[in-house]
């Protein structure tokens, strides 16, 4: 099989040559039933996994933001990839980092979008891999500017921060940034905001009935997105380097690069 990772680029007006990445994996399961089966029929019942919130959600915002960066004429370049093979070990982001179009040592900075949840406005964002690099920090100013927080991943064991595209260019060196919507809800506060998400993982993740609904609450997401283009914009029409903090495990690879 061969599948693509799609790039798209904005060109600085005034540093070209350094650049800030918006990541995002378009690729989900492909079907859950084999075609070549003889017994196999798509009318029997739904088999194809949609991929809805993962990771269609992170490829819409991805969109979103070019969309809107095209017009801010950036101070430096800014370097959109939508990348394949998530599902499959982080292939396509793996892929790129090893074989990257621009030195990763000129890219200043990454976010990465993954699998945003429509549960509507929450209090919070959680930062998962809290603690890893003075992005959180930006991240953090352009919350408290809309009356919300930055939080820790709550489940640190499970490993997320290892388990997303990010992690490709972070173990080269490349500060990124992972931030999802919270749970504490806006109405209903954190019970219906975990309820939701539970029936997610329990329903819906990684499964076929991953599937968009005309009831979605969009609006959580915007203000999520919002809040991540700000935290790219900021840094693109600045001179700054964010870095990870003293004593990260990925602060070495990056003064080394």
């Amino acid at each position: 099989a061969e599948s693509r990772n799609v790039l798209g680029m904005i060109e600085g007006t005034e540093a070209p040559d350094e650049f800030v990445l918006f990541t995002a994996h378009w690729d989900h399961l492909g079907n859950a039933a084999d075609p070549n089966d003889p017994n196999f029929s798509f009318a029997s019942e739904d088999t194809i996994y949609n991929g809805a919130v993962d990771n269609a959600t992170g490829s819409a915002g991805l969109l979103d933001i070019a969309e809107a960066m095209v017009v801010e004429a950036p101070r430096r370049s800014v370097l959109f990839a939508a990348v394949t093979l998530e599902e499959s070990g982080l292939l396509g982001s793996a892929y790129y980092a090893d074989n990257p179009t621009v030195p990763l040592n000129q890219i200043v900075a990454g976010i990465n979008m993954d699998g945003m949840l429509p549960v509507g406005p929450t209090n919070e964002m959680v930062v998962v891999g809290y603690g890893a690099s003075e992005l959180e920090d930006i991240l953090e100013s352009k919350l408290d500017a809309m009356d919300r927080v930055v939080k820790p991943d709550p489940r640190p064991e499970a490993g997320s921060f290892y388990r997303s595209d990010h992690i490709s260019f972070a173990k080269k060196g490349v500060p990124m940034l992972y931030a999802d919507g919270g749970i504490d809800k806006r109405e209903g506060g954190e019970a219906a905001g975990r309820a939701a998400a539970d029936a997610y993982t329990a329903q819906r993740y990684h499964k076929p009935m991953d599937e968009y609904s005309d009831d979605w609450d969009l609006s959580g997401m915007v203000e999520d997105v919002t809040a991540l283009y700000q935290v790219g914009l900021e840094i693109i029409n600045s001179d700054e380097w964010p870095t990870w903090y003293e004593g990260n495990e990925f602060e070495a690879a990056r003064q080394q690069s």
